[in-house]
């Protein structure tokens, strides 16, 4: 048997785990605008409201509850998309 066919293997083997490490880094920065996004959206949105009723606090609180939305959303999708590549057990009992 030649070497060739050992490279091949080799060669698919080692895309294969580059196309692994890729899908996590994207999932990764992804998550991590998502922070970001719901951070400074909803902090605009309460700067714009504190300004408008002169109550400062609006600023920090519309931070915090754009980063609780944000890590929310993001244990729905993730965690929601964890569970669907788990198998499933089948249930033992009567049938």
């Amino acid at each position: 048997m030649t070497d060739y066919g050992n490279e091949a293997v080799t060669r698919a083997r080692k895309q294969a785990a580059a196309e692994g490490r890729a899908k996590g880094l994207e999932t990764g920065w992804t998550v991590f605008s998502y922070l970001l996004a719901g951070m400074a959206a909803y902090g605009i949105i309460g700067w714009l409201i504190g300004r408008a009723v002169h109550v400062e606090l609006l600023f920090p609180l519309g931070m915090l509850f754009g980063l609780g939305l944000s890590i929310g959303y993001i244990i729905y999708r993730f965690g929601r998309q964890q569970g669907l590549e788990r198998p499933r057990k089948e249930s033992t009992g009567d049938r």
